[in-house]
């Protein structure tokens, strides 16, 4: 469980002082199927009889999240949309909104690039809704697995809500794609691969690593008293709140090179396999 590069922190008899735990889904806590594991339902009621705070921190929409942890009790927090909407029993936290600026100019570029014949689409993530103008039936099945509540529109970059992130859909690898494309807009925005096909541009300021942040002083909660889990580049600065950071076996380079410990893979319940080690017995 523990990384190579790491020395890992003392474990008390009783195990540590856990207060905080915050998963990112796809590629993490969810399955090979996309559904989260049997065995992690158990470990949330044990984490909330003692009053440890569940957080998941995932690019998938609040909506979404929030059917999804549907049996979870009040008290779970939801980062959403790669930190840009942290919610709490139906109350905002925090949010990181968009300049319009922004959003028609990426827009643009990749409607341009659509043009030219590569296999792209938009998705413009609101706090109520998200939006898409593609509308055939392949790219609204990659698109409908993230966002429970979602609204076709003919224009995306019109529509009257709060935006808070850009995610683009690469058929093909966006690493390749997509990615160089939209680099320029690193300079004044975040950037970023959150998986083999999506691109997301948010606020320079929003991440997840960045609402943990806020959470944990929100909460008085210190990183040693913290566990995170990711495997994509989208949860980097995450790796850096906490003590318990985990690197899943299927993750990123970077992201097991920036974890303190490693857990199993998502497809071997590596999120459960950690947990229960973690917080021992009752």
């Amino acid at each position: 469980m523990n990384s190579p590069h790491h020395r890992p922190s003392p474990l008390s008899p009783t195990g540590p002082d856990i207060r905080l735990v915050v998963t990112d889904m796809d590629g993490t806590l969810l399955d090979g199927d996309g559904r989260i594991p049997d065995g992690f339902w158990p470990l949330l009621n044990r984490m909330e009889r003692r009053g440890i705070v569940f957080c998941p921190a995932s690019g998938r929409q609040y909506a979404t999240l929030r059917e999804q942890f549907r049996r979870a009790a009040a008290g779970t927090v939801f980062i959403a949309e790669n930190g840009t909407y942290v919610v709490q029993d139906g109350r905002e936290l925090s949010s990181d909104v968009l300049d319009r600026g922004i959003v028609t100019d990426a827009v643009g570029t990749v409607r341009e690039l659509s043009a030219q014949g590569v296999d792209t689409g938009t998705v413009v993530c609101g706090k109520r809704s998200a939006y898409v103008e593609r509308t055939d039936a392949a790219f609204l099945a990659e698109v409908r697995t993230y966002y429970a509540r979602l609204e076709l529109v003919e224009d995306v970059t019109a529509v009257d809500d709060d935006l808070i992130k850009l995610a683009f859909y690469d058929f093909g690898r966006a690493e390749e794609g997509l990615a160089p494309a939209l680099k320029p807009y690193g300079l004044t925005h975040q950037v970023v691969l959150s998986g083999e096909h999506w691109v997301d541009v948010m606020n320079p300021t929003a991440n997840k690593g960045a609402a943990v942040r806020g959470l944990q002083r929100r909460l008085g909660i210190t990183p040693d008293q913290t566990v995170v889990f990711g495997d994509y580049l989208n949860d980097l600065e995450m790796m850096d709140t906490a003590t318990w950071s985990f690197a899943m076996a299927n993750a990123h380079p970077e992201i097991k090179l920036r974890a303190r410990h490693h857990s199993p893979a998502h497809t071997e319940s590596g999120v459960v396999t950690a947990l229960a080690s973690l917080l021992g017995r009752d």
